[in-house]
């Protein structure tokens, strides 16, 4: 009989006020075109169709030595769903979800919710030393140059490291 350890795993969700609407935002949650505005963002690979995000894509992003590879599983502008799960070998496995809906035809809501689940003790340390308040920063910035790139077309620099 096999023994199923259940697995540390925590959760955060942040809520984010986009100033654009879900037709202007949605095509930036993707690997390629989160270059245009994530500082510090670097796909390795991406396999995808149509060479941007779509369900299915697969893209690798460096970790130091590591490789992260990210797999998008829900790609859906209708119900304004987006689902990655990404896989750290041996350490995590983290599912992003983001949900967005209208506010106003110019403003959207996300809600982007991250859950990382442990496959090691490396990964109990990681989960160990993640907090609220890191991931809130995490998505101030992320809604910051979000934001700053809808209205200037420009990547906003000096945000702290996402």
């Amino acid at each position: 009989m096999t023994k199923v350890k259940k697995p540390n795993r925590v959760t955060y969700s942040y809520e984010q006020t986009i100033n654009g609407s879900i037709k202007e935002i949605f095509p930036l949650y993707c690997p390629v075109r989160e270059i245009d505005w994530c500082e510090n963002w670097n796909p390795k690979v991406v396999y995808s169709n149509s060479g941007l995000v779509e369900k299915d894509c697969i893209f690798i992003t460096p970790d130091g030595d590591l490789e992260i590879v990210w797999i998008v599983t829900d790609y859906n502008i209708e119900t304004g769903h987006v689902e990655m799960i990404y896989h750290v070998p041996g350490i995590l496995v983290t599912k992003l979800e983001i949900q967005v809906e209208p506010i106003t035809k110019d403003r959207t809501k996300a809600i982007l919710t991250y859950s990382k689940t442990s496959l090691s003790n490396t990964g109990n340390q990681i989960i160990e030393r993640s907090t609220q308040e890191d991931y809130d920063i995490m998505m101030d910035s992320w809604e910051k140059a979000m934001n700053h790139y809808l209205k200037t077309g420009e990547m906003l620099t000096g945000l702290p490291n996402f």
